[in-house]
């Protein structure tokens, strides 16, 4: 299992700790054995149940308690899952987060399903390489999120979830039709000043949303009027799209290499050792909830591209910020065999997690 660094270095790199293993014997048998708990490697099973899934069981799990219970085992997993004593949490709403993640996470025993995932395909277009990357959550910790491109939108989905916002959903949505010009360096230490100008965007995309849906719905008309192909304008239309987004990729070319950055004044970072430049920033959108995922809605927020490894994204309702530091591991055969195999992948991850 790789599990991220100890919150909330976010540039360290991942951690590695062994699950399971299998071994070979003679005549085509094999022994699998759990390694999941403090005694030692015990008897476990492991069934392919399907292709790209298979799950594990552990058959001696009263080999994954401690001698001082619950609490010991507590204690235990904070150390090694945090690299923190319950001494060192004085936040009473964080200590119940990681105390529903613990319950969440030890219930299982290693009894667990595994289903293959893709890393997601790149394209020279891409704003930076996709793939997977660690990012703060406050009092959730670090989790890994799954960079992608689709267009002119680029997604961020949680491949580690927590007690608000399950794995499969996604986290960020980055709307890279709409970049943003932020203030000079002293101005944007104003929070409300930075609120106003996403705001006036959020605004603007609700406006094109509603006179795309417009069109359409004249356009559905107007074919059913008529049995004649599409007259020239639409065509016209089409072409109007490709110049406003010929302009847009001018500006953003035109855009420096690197502008200032700081994060508004009463805007919480887990990690005060964000980069202080950025190359480009665009209107975004993050995924809240309440525990249990219930209520989830969008609110409006920042994507900040700091260099090609680095990206932040600030919740502006919120008022938190979060930096995400690219996974430098190489994982082989990881690739997706297609945009549509992996288009496939996200949507059956997501409709595992709900």
């Amino acid at each position: 299992m790789y599990l991220p660094p100890h919150d909330p270095h976010v540039d360290d790199p991942m951690r590695f700790k062994p699950l399971f293993r299998i071994h070979l014997m003679e005549r085509k048998c094999a022994t699998v054995e759990c390694m999941y708990g403090h005694k030692g490697p015990h008897n476990g099973h492991i069934q392919i149940v399907k292709k790209d899934e298979f799950s594990t069981k552990c058959n001696q799990t009263d080999h994954h308690r401690m001698s001082g219970g619950r609490q010991e085992e507590f204690r235990t997993w904070l150390r090694e899952e945090w690299g923190r004593t319950l001494e060192d949490i004085f936040h009473e709403h964080m200590q119940e987060l990681i105390l529903m993640k613990f319950i969440y996470t030890s219930q299982y025993d290693n009894c667990l399903t595994y289903r293959r995932i893709y890393l997601p395909p790149s394209s020279p277009e891409d704003l930076i390489q996709p793939g997977l990357f660690k990012g703060t959550y406050g009092s959730h910790g670090l989790e890994i999120v799954m960079l992608s491109f689709h267009g002119k939108k680029a997604k961020g989905t949680k491949i580690t979830g927590d007690p608000n916002i399950p794995a499969g959903q996604q986290t960020v949505e980055i709307d890279l039709a709409h970049p943003l010009q932020l203030p000079d360096i002293e101005t944007l230490r104003d929070f409300s000043e930075l609120s106003r100008i996403v705001l006036e965007v959020q605004e603007q995309v609700r406006r094109e949303e509603q006179e795309r849906e417009q069109s359409q719905e004249e356009q559905e008309h107007s074919q059913q009027a008529a049995s004649q192909p599409a007259s020239p304008l639409g065509g016209g239309g089409a072409e109007g799209e490709e110049t406003a987004a010929g302009a847009e990729g001018k500006t953003q070319d035109k855009a420096p290499a690197s502008q200032p950055f700081v994060l508004p004044t009463g805007v919480i970072s887990r990690n005060e050792d964000y980069p202080r430049t950025c190359r480009v920033c665009f209107y975004g959108t993050g995924l809240i909830a309440g525990h249990g995922f219930t209520s989830p809605e969008r609110t409006p927020g920042v994507f900040v591209l700091f260099d090609d490894d680095r990206f932040g994204f600030i919740w502006l309702e919120l008022k938190s910020f979060s930096l995400y530091s690219r996974i430098k591991v190489s994982f082989q055969n990881a690739q997706a065999p297609s945009q549509e195999a992996f288009d496939e992948m996200l949507k059956n991850i997501q409709f595992l997690a709900t």
